[in-house]
């Protein structure tokens, strides 16, 4: 999921974007046509997209705000205040409300 850039206020919606079926299409297909050879790397492959395909949005939320939160060097606790802060300022374009409910996310679903 990646941010939505340049919005002319602040946003209380997240949208969240999925792509695995694309890449899970591709890989069944790259399947039909491999060699004995590239099957079991290709079936690995194809086990790690279901896996991900299958988690929750929220999930998902919860990976994206750690992954915002790494990129902006915050490695405090994620249940912090600090940790919205450093997420609204990572991402100018999130509410409070936004931040908040991400954080929840995020702290719902530890990795």
């Amino acid at each position: 999921m990646t941010a939505i850039r340049h919005l002319a206020r602040k946003s209380d919606v997240v949208l969240t974007l999925r792509d695995a079926d694309v890449v899970a299409a591709a890989l069944r297909q790259a399947l039909a046509e491999a060699s004995p050879q590239e099957r079991p790397g290709l079936e690995r492959a194809a086990a790690l997209v279901e896996a991900t395909a299958a988690a929750s949005e929220s999930r998902l939320r919860a990976r994206w705000v750690r992954a915002r939160l790494a990129a902006a060097g915050f490695s405090g606790d994620i249940a912090s205040v600090a940790a919205v802060k450093a997420l609204r300022q990572a991402e100018p374009g999130l509410s409070l409300l936004a931040a908040v409910q991400l954080q929840k996310d995020a702290v719902a679903h530890p990795e």
